[in-house]
């Protein structure tokens, strides 16, 4: 009878164990998702949730890998990195990438949006009549984050167009950014974000322009008097996914990593509005004064731009400003 049971016990574990579900099978993909970031940006925020994101729908079966804080490079070596399917993700400011999709300087036409959602949406609708200039370049879009919009610090109270004249500020190096500043009458200067706060210190500059966020993580309100919300241009963050690999993967896992990156985006913008506000919060607390620039001034600056437009149809074509244009009286 003993050795009927043990039998029995023996073949009824051997049975279990043969048809048990295998929970420990080796994810199908791993991808790297990177920024050149620093931790507390909504930048990383959307770097980690994308990539929790990701992890999750697939049911393990994609690994996920996270490399903020320039671990794997600079914006524009992760990007190479991207583009020639070495990494899969890259999540940065569309600025960076114009080396290498020069028609995304239809984003630097300064002074365009009327509002943060507005821009947003517009984005949203603009996403697929890019997408061609980015597969062409090697690279899949998969959405606009964004960290708000990209306001002016100073020393000097702005209250109409002429009070830019002559004005120290620091901007990127792209020739757009500096055409904008030099038509409203201040002096574009770029220089390394590292030798920012310095500069400023020193008097080499008057101001400069970020996202409020950026503003504040420099502490540049210990420099600075006032902050001018110009809105000029948002500050994406965008989701790039390299192309080969993206189409490497079944219709499946585009569905999946599609719902993921749509899903990333929607909490980069809530996290955004909430930083903000916290961000406004600190200017004030440290004898900031925010200068809000009225209609009747936003128009007369959107007037002066008006030469960068033209410089922009130029570089990459009337068609792709006018498409742009369309989707934001859209918008309206």
């Amino acid at each position: 009878m003993v050795r009927k049971t043990t039998f029995l016990a023996l073949t009824a574990f051997c049975f279990a164990f043969l048809y048990a579900p295998v929970y420990a099978a080796e994810p199908k993909h791993t991808f790297a998702f990177t920024n050149d970031s620093a931790e507390d940006t909504v930048t990383q925020l959307m770097t980690v949730k994308m990539a929790e994101l990701l992890a999750a729908k697939s049911g393990g079966a994609f690994k996920t890998e996270v490399y903020g804080q320039s671990q794997l490079g600079s914006d524009r070596e992760l990007a190479q990195s991207c583009q020639a399917g070495d990494i899969a993700f890259v999540f940065q400011t569309h600025a960076p990438t114009v080396n290498f999709v020069p028609e995304l300087s239809v984003l630097d036409l300064p002074m365009l949006f009327a509002s943060l959602e507005q821009a947003r949406v517009v984005l949203d609708k603009f996403q697929p009549v890019i997408s061609g200039a980015y597969e062409k370049a090697g690279f899949k879009i998969l959405g606009f984050g964004d960290q708000g919009f990209r306001e002016m610090s100073t020393n000097k109270k702005i209250e109409r167009p002429a009070d830019f004249k002559g004005i120290k500020i620091r901007t990127m190096e792209n020739k757009y950014h500096m055409a904008f500043w030099r038509a409203i009458g201040a002096n574009p200067t770029p220089l390394p974000w590292g030798e920012v706060y310095l500069s400023l210190q020193q008097g080499t500059i008057d101001a400069q322009e970020n996202p409020l966020e950026v503003i504040v993580a420099a502490k540049l309100y210990e420099q600075q008097r006032y902050i001018v919300q110009t809105h000029h241009i948002p500050h994406t963050i965008t989701i790039l996914m390299s192309k080969n690999i993206y189409d490497s993967l079944t219709p499946e896992e585009r569905k999946i990593v599609d719902e993921s990156a749509r899903e990333t985006v929607l909490y980069a913008r809530e996290q955004a509005n909430q930083r903000a506000r916290n961000r406004i919060d600190v200017l004030k607390d440290n004898n900031t004064e925010i200068l809000e620039l009225t209609d009747v001034v936003r128009a007369e600056l959107v007037e002066l731009a008006k030469p960068v437009y033209d410089d922009i149809r130029k570089g990459v074509g009337g068609d792709l400003v006018n498409a742009l244009l369309k989707e934001i009286e859209a918008a309206k």
